[in-house]
């Protein structure tokens, strides 16, 4: 890029965006564990070693807000809540793997 970005733009950006979610904390992980298949929020917890409740449903509520994960509630007593990748989350994974080998191949 020559000329620089206006700010507006850049915010504006849907790339940004994805950045940006992709950069927060946890959420590679959950998008890996979900890779997988689908995943009940214990699931979740158990297998995301120093994630808290709180984090996890926030991370999830945004990757779905982003149509990246489905929430599927079965009518069941008490309620089970499965999360899985939608077909959007399952295009990630390609990249993300395409990411994390160049990374080991280049750090």
């Amino acid at each position: 890029m020559n000329v620089p970005v206006p700010a507006h733009e850049y915010d504006a950006c849907p790339a940004t965006r994805a950045i940006h979610r992709l950069g927060e904390k946890w959420t590679l992980l959950v998008i890996t564990m979900l890779g997988r298949g689908p995943h009940r929020f214990n699931e979740l917890h158990r297998g995301i070693e120093g994630i808290s409740q709180r984090i996890l449903t926030r991370t999830l509520r945004l990757l779905e807000a982003d149509g990246l994960v489905a929430r599927t509630v079965r009518p069941t007593v008490p309620p089970q809540v499965e999360y899985r990748l939608t077909t959007t989350g399952e295009s990630l994974l390609a990249p993300l793997n395409a990411l994390a080998v160049w990374a080991v191949e280049n750090y």
